[in-house]
């Protein structure tokens, strides 16, 4: 559906152009309407459990204990594995940006000398992957 600004075009088009510029204006408001409905990307939905794992596997990184950390993401990650069922369907590409951002924190937490900083980067880059990607439930 065409927004108000939209629709004024159109109306002032009819109004003071000649009949082939008001329906040139009407055919391109027309067929830009739908195009921009689908701009919006579809949300995967409420991930504020998958998120609370990830901020506490930080907390615990924070905390130096390595391997909590590591066990907790082995709960994201099974859990996430569980979800996909239910969410991959929402939005497939929401849901592999994020399954990207759990493999990277998964790979540098699992690296055989974990790098602190480079773990909670990538934890913190996974919470803003979701944080983008989510949406209501």
């Amino acid at each position: 559906m065409p927004d108000r600004k939209a629709l004024r075009m159109v109306l002032l088009a009819t109004l003071c152009a000649t009949p082939l510029t008001a329906a040139i204006v009407s055919i391109a408001v027309v067929f830009s309407a739908p195009m921009e409905a689908k701009s919006a990307s579809p949300k995967l939905g409420n991930l504020a459990s998958f998120r609370t794992i990830a901020t506490d596997a930080n907390a615990m990184l924070e905390r130096g204990d390595v391997a909590a950390a590591k066990l907790r993401l082995k709960d994201l990650e099974t859990s996430w594995d569980e979800a996909e069922a239910g969410l991959k369907p929402r939005a497939a590409t929401a849901w592999h940006e994020v399954d990207k951002a759990i493999d990277r924190t998964l790979t540098a937490i699992r690296s055989t000398s974990p790098d602190i900083g480079a773990c909670r980067a990538a934890i913190k880059d996974l919470v803003t992957v979701m944080d983008r990607v989510a949406g209501p439930a």
